[in-house]
């Protein structure tokens, strides 16, 4: 497979910014983000128009509710506004809750490898804050089971990913104060990590450890069990652009830019599987086993094995931390540390920026942003440029493969790439 699919690039919004205060719509978004990556990538519109004479090129859209946040679904089409050389090209949009952008990249690099086309441009877009907070937050609680996780209950997702940090504290007898310590070392790594960005929408905002650790107050407010603001992830307005390309062109396309095919970054391993959707289902599941999430496990496995890597060989990660507790359970699933032993890893300093297995150098969701339908594609394109060393003031030292974790729902779709030369 790491002879298939090459990641050429691509660019993302500034997810600092509110298009509907702008007055913008998520068409405006499409256009800018379209732009600005095949400026990036050094691919024109009439390379496009070039090879979809032939075929040769498809679009795949990562969307998760536009339905509801924008009045508009048929997404997978709408790049026919953006510019004539998208006419007639294949697009489709795909959904899985916050995995969508991992579901189209997945789709696209399915495609590339079966040499259905050379080129494959992933969108992943949400427009997020044309809504209240309440009326988003019911809109999420349509990625868990509705009718049984989410209807009547404010900010369901909150509290799905607090039962969460319950269990944990339960199976693995922990002490409370030591583990919340631990979710709060995570949300201070992620504020921190996202100062180095750019284009991370907390990049400016507040917070350290004595914060993140004051609990339950008016300026850190409690949102689901024992997590608090602190320990969520954003709303956030943003798109992201990854551009996939078979061996065929990547070769083309290195000779074109100067470069060698060697420094072009591919695809290594893949991982999909899905757990039961309801939280209380996935509980039950887990008893006896010492994975809480073991679908998620197993999922970073099957990459591993099909990359023909292991931890040791995965020098950064970009995981889904849509809450503290999220990224609490990825750092054993990832391998950095048994189950149950988390709390050391990241006690140790092994996660940070620095460390020896640096999680969310971009900031990731707490600090980057979580445009839902987009995050899984700007943890693509994160990968890619630690890779090819051009990440600016967050990039890790000499990185030669790194791996992503993107989740739907309450870790019941799971989604995993590896990345590198």
């Amino acid at each position: 497979m790491s002879d298939k699919v090459f990641v050429l690039g691509g660019e993302q919004t500034d997810f600092q910014r509110n298009w509907s205060k702008e007055g913008k719509t998520f068409m405006s978004m499409m256009r800018e983000v379209m732009e600005d990556a095949l400026e990036k990538t050094g691919i024109e519109y009439s390379e496009i128009k070039r090879l979809n004479k032939e075929n040769r090129v498809a679009v795949f859209v990562g969307n998760f509710d536009a339905e509801q946040y924008t009045n508009q679904g048929h997404l997978g089409a709408f790049l026919t506004e953006v510019n004539p050389a998208f006419y007639g090209v294949p697009g489709a949009r795909y959904e899985a809750a916050c995995a969508s952008g991992s579901v189209a990249l997945d789709a696209a690099i399915t495609h590339v490898r079966a040499e259905d086309y050379d080129l494959a441009i992933v969108l992943g877009i949400e427009v997020m804050k044309t809504v209240s907070s309440s009326v988003g937050g019911d809109f999420l609680g349509t990625a868990a089971y509705y009718e049984k996780e989410a209807k009547g209950v404010q900010f369901p997702f909150p509290k799905l990913f607090g039962k969460l940090a319950d269990v944990i504290l339960e199976r693995y007898d922990l002490k409370e104060e030591r583990f919340m310590d631990a979710l709060a070392e995570i949300s201070r790594i992620n504020y921190a990590n996202a100062k180095r960005n750019p284009k991370a929408q907390t990049r400016s905002w507040f917070m350290n450890k004595e914060h993140a650790v004051a609990r339950g107050g008016a300026n850190n407010m409690a949102v689901g069990g024992r997590l608090c603001i602190s320990d969520c992830s954003q709303v956030t307005d943003g798109a992201a652009v990854t551009v996939l390309a078979s061996k065929s062109y990547a070769k083309d396309y290195a000779k074109k830019h100067g470069k060698d095919l060697g420094d072009i970054p591919r695809v290594k391993g893949w991982g999909h599987r899905v757990a039961p959707i309801t939280f209380e289902a996935k509980k039950d599941e887990s008893v006896g086993d010492k994975y809480i999430l073991p679908w998620t496990r197993q999922t970073v496995k099957d990459a591993y094995k099909r990359a023909d890597l292991d931890v040791k060989d995965i020098d950064v990660f970009e995981t889904h931390d849509c809450f503290t507790s999220s990224e609490y359970a990825a750092i054993s699933a990832f391998g950095i540390s048994d189950p149950g032993k988390e709390h050391i890893a990241i006690e140790e300093g092994t996660i940070d920026f620095g460390g020896k297995k640096p999680i969310n150098p971009s900031g990731g969701l707490i600090g980057v942003g979580h445009p839902v339908g987009a995050s899984g594609v700007r943890m693509m394109l994160d990968l890619h440029k630690q890779v090819t060393g051009t990440a600016g003031d967050y990039q890790v030292k000499n990185v030669k493969n790194g791996l992503m974790l993107n989740i739907g729902g309450s870790a019941t779709t799971n989604m995993v790439f590896i990345v590198g030369k």
